[in-house]
């Protein structure tokens, strides 16, 4: 049963769908919407934010009173590919911070369209040789990322792994997008109970980052690719998201390739409910905090 919180946040979601027609409106505002709700959340006193850059990539340091300097999280956020800054991912990456006790490198990568394909992976990948080069060992590091920052998680660990770099301890991905060709069967089947997203809409966004024909690149969709000798992943998703099968369907190719994975589905939770201020949400990154540290002990 969702909490009286969740009921609330999902009738907000399904308002503002209905009111807002994501088309009608500018990237502008669109960027502004999302950096906007990601300012729901009441920054605590214990909250430390040092700007900076990681390979030339502009990012934040953040930590809470419970960081540890032994363990850092590298965070991708979500949004599309053409949205999301560290004013829209701020909250969650402290949330984050305090749950696994570390640490949060959150990059802004380049976005699309002024950006694409491979943009954001260079970036990303540019931010974690970064954190190597100031003496972070692999083994000390998670990489964590929500809806596209999941997928362009997954991107990155390929793109080490066929680097022949040292991996991270470990990832997590919070509903990553990992098919933008779009052929999952949630699309239409969770499409009547999803209150944020709605499969037009995902299906036109990725033309923004990449071209038709590179739909199905390992890099843009790491649904398609080989997915062997990656740490191990962790994987968040909610049952009521048109993005379900994108989570189902990297699992079990994750367990096909020998790769240890968890995949958590949340009953009547929708699209990166984590980044919400719902009891779910804290128990989600609860979990998502523990994982982390039972990886990489301070």
């Amino acid at each position: 049963m969702p909490s009286p919180q969740a009921l609330s946040v999902r009738a907000m979601l399904q308002q503002m769908r209905a009111s807002q027609n994501p088309a009608e409106l500018s990237l502008e505002a669109q960027r502004a919407g999302l950096d906007q709700m990601g300012r729901t959340i009441p920054q605590p006193a214990d909250v430390a934010v040092e700007r900076t850059s990681f390979g030339g990539v502009p990012g934040e340091w953040i930590t809470v009173a419970e960081s540890s300097d032994k363990r850092v999280v590298l965070y991708l956020h979500g949004g599309a590919y053409y949205m999301g800054s560290c004013e829209s991912h701020r909250s969650l990456a402290w949330r984050l911070a305090r749950a696994s006790k570390s640490r949060v490198a959150l990059i802004e990568y380049r976005l699309a369209p002024e950006h694409k394909f491979p943009a954001a992976v260079e970036d990303a990948v540019k931010a974690y040789e970064s954190l190597l080069a100031l003496g972070v060992e692999p083994g000390r590091i998670a990489i964590s990322g929500d809806s596209a920052g999941g997928g362009l998680t997954m991107a990155t660990l390929i793109s080490l792994r066929d680097a022949g770099k040292p991996l991270p301890a470990c990832a997590a991905l919070l509903s990553p997008w990992t098919d933008l060709a779009g052929t999952g069967p949630s699309m239409e089947s969770r499409a009547p109970y999803d209150p944020w997203l709605e499969p037009e809409g995902i299906r036109k966004a990725p033309l923004l980052y990449c071209s038709r024909d590179q739909l199905t690149h390992p890099l843009v969709s790491p649904l398609y690719g080989d997915l062997a000798d990656l740490p191990p992943i962790l994987i968040h998703v909610g049952r009521d998201e048109c993005l379900l099968d994108d989570s189902v369907r990297l699992y079990d190719k994750l367990i096909d390739a020998g790769v240890q994975a968890k995949l958590h589905v949340w009953d009547d939770l929708w699209h990166v409910f984590h980044s919400f201020p719902i009891p779910e949400a804290d128990e989600a990154l609860n979990e998502i905090g523990l994982f982390i540290q039972e990886h990489i002990p301070s």
